[in-house]
């Protein structure tokens, strides 16, 4: 065998030569190596072909999974805005991502990518699509970790898209997955205010439903009125003050909304809330010149001489009526202003691609798998081919012998006695 060369010596030599000769004996070069492989090429061989069989019989084995995806298109962000926002808000970087500058995020798509992974999109998922008992899961939380396993959500691609790939063993049920996913997302964000626009279309939306039950309850007190004191026509010095008032009390109040709309973007150096404040204060002389006051409950009140004492009751439930009247037209309108100024900007989130129906599976890829075990069953036959040389010589040399044992010994834990 070339592994036992230092056999082969001469029969007598001298004393000077002996230990080069052995020395160069001992080396193991490539060239031996070759020739144990060759020698034990069928270990090899047979080796390599049982971890080929056993590849493809795992591959045929294993389930197969079909992925779908989806690229999502997200709000591009006004750049002039963002600019005069960060410069006026300055330090105030949270209100200033919101607007879409100063975000900090190095991609701006990665704030979508959160919301898309939060916990509300995804428990929403497991409910809608009952995948708790798809993935024999007793708990919400197990099946949502389990559904976070299928699901790749990536939007740092150059491209600018978010694109989201679900695998499922039915490639039907796949791309529902995926764009039930999208739809699930469009219900979270229905409830929240991410652009300028959006806050000020949430926030005139708030206020707006808040006067809507307000004039109700003022028109309802003033049908009561009616009932227990009967109609009563008011004349028209007293209507026109009643309005007049009524309807200054409602600009002064739409424009300190107006002006809390602004406050919650905008710093007081901002031109116009500076000028939406200079019109409150003119609002709020004009109704100082007729005797009123910006305070509902106080105010403008028609001298009893004009207005018999019968009828003052009923006179405030008008006024309200009136007031709240105003109140609702005015911030109707900023409300739908509000709406035309988000949709200018484009809806929170379009689709690109919609999944579709995968016609190829994406695991398990059958020929990666061969391939690999092939090698690694390759290189394990060579390793096997290898000891069983080393072991051979051990056995055949009496002085290697001796060395596996005292080696043998050295790795035991029990103790030697002498």
């Amino acid at each position: 065998m070339p592994l036992d060369v230092s056999s082969r010596e001469p029969q007598a030599p001298s004393k000077a030569t002996v230990a080069p000769q052995s020395s160069k004996s001992d080396d193991l070069t490539f060239l031996d190596v070759l020739i144990v492989l060759a020698e034990r090429k069928t270990t090899v061989g047979w080796v390599t072909l049982v971890f080929t069989v056993l590849a493809i019989i795992l591959s045929l084995l294993l389930p197969k999974r079909y992925t779908a995806t989806t690229a999502l298109l997200p709000p591009q962000q006004n750049s002039s805005l963002a600019s005069a926002l960060s410069s006026q808000l300055g330090s105030l970087s949270g209100m200033a991502s919101l607007a879409g500058g100063g975000l900090g995020l190095k991609n701006p798509n990665d704030m979508y990518v959160g919301m898309l992974k939060s916990r509300t999109v995804e428990d929403a998922m497991v409910q809608h699509f009952e995948l708790m008992n798809e993935y024999h899961k007793k708990f919400t939380s197990d099946a949502r970790h389990e559904f976070e396993n299928h699901t790749k959500i990536d939007g740092s691609g150059k491209d600018g898209l978010i694109h989201i790939s679900i695998d499922d063993r039915d490639p039907k049920r796949a791309a529902e997955l995926a764009n039930g996913y999208v739809d699930q997302f469009r219900k979270l964000s229905e409830h929240m205010a991410i652009t300028e626009a959006s806050q000020r279309r949430l926030f005139f939306q708030q206020q707006l439903e808040e006067t809507k039950e307000s004039l109700a309850n003022a028109e309802e007190a003033l049908k009561e009125t009616e009932q227990r004191t009967g109609l009563i026509q008011v004349d028209a010095q007293a209507r026109a003050l009643i309005e007049s008032a009524a309807l200054l009390r409602a600009q002064i109040a739409a424009k300190e909304v107006q002006i809390e709309s602004l406050k919650t973007f905008a710093t007081g150096e901002n031109s116009q809330l500076v000028q939406s404040q200079k019109e409150l204060d003119t609002l709020r002389g004009q109704l100082a010149k007729l005797g009123g006051s910006a305070n509902i409950d106080e105010g403008l009140i028609v001298p009893k001489g004009q207005v018999p004492t019968a009828g003052l009751d009923y006179v405030r439930k008008l006024r309200d009526v009136k007031y709240y009247e105003t109140v609702f037209n005015i911030l109707a309108r900023q409300f739908e202003i509000a709406k035309v100024d988000e949709a200018k900007q484009g809806s929170l989130i379009q689709v690109v691609d919609a999944a579709t129906v995968p016609d190829k599976r994406s695991f398990p890829n059958r020929a990666l798998i061969v391939i690999c075990s092939m090698l690694a069953g390759f290189f394990v036959g060579i390793v096997v081919a290898l000891l069983q040389a080393i072991t051979k010589r051990v056995k055949s040399e009496p002085r290697l012998a001796r060395r596996y044992h005292l080696f043998r010994d050295a790795l035991s834990f029990r103790k030697r006695t002498v």
